[in-house]
């Protein structure tokens, strides 16, 4: 068993950090995933093709993965608390923009515009690193983490919005409440986050930005942006492709759809403070590998059809292997990198997140040639190999006699 420093309990202000960080993400979370619901309206209205449906979904995770690395260091240089509510700030303005959207290349921009909520995961990271001792951060990372859960906000709450307020009032109504309501919420969130957590701590350093950069040259970092991938990016792919899948597949009504969808996200994002407590309890080694193996262990039946059922129970499955994961990686992240979780989580998120852009445009381009369970095959082997690179790299550290040096 792996054990790591132990740590006084957390300050007053650093759970108000994790407790705002957390809150935020959730709903951050919920606006980056939302074309996966308000796309499927804005497919009929504009008469979408399968290709153009699955860019306006992915397109905000592109944004919100690309940007994860420069905000990530931004938030390491100039404090989280700064970066994350100018991040929200923005967003919840690009949010309300696309309330009045119409046309399919306005909705691209604003769509660009509305993904740097993805962002805020490295912001985050980054921001309670810089207050939660290493010693307790997978506990800490994990519940912030737990953020993931507002893509079910989304499939939840986003069909009831669209036929809450019919089109041709003074509000926009239809699928275009969906954004008006988040972004208000945006902004509400950010003015409670001014004004209820601690300000940011002085970080003068001495650091170029070509030392902030250099841990991006191991190829260790490299790897756990693979196992994100798995984790994470094909999770984002799978929130942003099920809803379609049931609709498509299935014959379920949007509003159903949402719903199995949500129950594959609530263990995928609501485990993972377990999974970092796991990692804190007996080291987020042992724990990624259980975490792969529970994974494979879902997808392997979806290789082929299944009744809608077997097929909702499996997903779950996934997402269990994921939720816990997605906590053990950042761990790993954490104990090998401390002080730097800014860069290199941004890294190993923008990574995942590329992941989850990919994920979906590969599984529209291989359908024809694997089938309908293309999704399936791509995510068993992506799964397959990753597992295969982690132990042997878990076993060659062993030998090796290395372990992370605890900041």
């Amino acid at each position: 068993m792996t054990t790591t420093p132990t740590a006084p309990p957390l300050t007053a202000d650093a759970r108000r950090v994790v407790t705002a960080a957390t809150l935020g993400f959730t709903l951050m979370f919920a606006v980056w995933v939302m074309f996966a619901i308000v796309g499927l309206p804005i497919r009929r209205e504009l008469g979408l093709t399968d290709a153009q449906f699955t860019l306006l979904t992915a397109i905000p995770v592109l944004t919100g993965s690309l940007m994860r690395l420069p905000a990530g260091i931004w938030a390491d240089r100039s404090g989280g608390k700064t970066v994350f509510l100018v991040t929200t700030v923005v967003t919840a303005l690009f949010a309300l923009a696309l309330a009045w959207a119409d046309g399919y290349t306005t909705l691209l921009v604003l769509a660009l515009g509305v993904g740097l909520a993805g962002v805020s995961f490295a912001v985050g990271n980054a921001w309670i690193a810089q207050w939660v001792p290493v010693a307790r951060q997978g506990l800490a990372l994990g519940t912030f983490g737990a953020g993931n859960a507002g893509a079910s906000l989304t499939k939840l709450l986003a069909p009831l919005m669209i036929t809450l307020v019919p089109a041709g009032l003074l509000i926009p109504g239809g699928w275009h409440f969906v954004p008006f309501v988040f972004g208000l919420a945006l902004l509400g969130c950010a003015a409670l986050t001014a004004r209820l957590t601690p300000a940011d701590q002085a970080r003068a350093t001495g650091r170029t930005l070509g030392d902030w950069l250099r841990p991006l040259a191991r190829a260790q970092v490299w790897r756990f942006g693979l196992y994100y991938v798995v984790f994470f990016g094909a999770y984002v792919a799978c929130s942003l492709f099920l809803p379609k899948y049931y609709v498509d597949h299935y014959g379920i009504p949007l509003a159903q759809a949402g719903l199995l969808t949500a129950l594959f996200i609530f263990p995928a994002s609501l485990l993972r403070p377990l999974g970092g407590y796991l990692s804190d309890r007996f080291g987020p080694r042992a724990v990624t590998v259980a975490a792969f193996a529970v994974m494979l262990a879902g997808l392997l039946p979806l290789l082929r059809d299944l009744p809608v059922t077997p097929f909702l129970l499996l997903t779950t499955v996934v997402g269990t292997g994921m939720g816990v994961g997605k906590a053990s990686t950042y761990t790993l992240v954490a104990q090998w990198n401390p002080g730097q979780m800014g860069v290199v989580g941004g890294l190993v998120g923008l990574l995942g997140g590329l992941g989850g852009f990919m994920l979906p445009l590969a599984f529209t381009a291989l359908k024809a040639s694997l089938g309908p369970q293309a999704a399936f095959v791509i995510l068993f082997a992506l799964t397959a190999l990753s597992a295969v690179i982690f132990v042997a790299n878990m076993v060659r550290l062993k030998v090796l006699g290395r372990a992370p040096t605890f900041a």
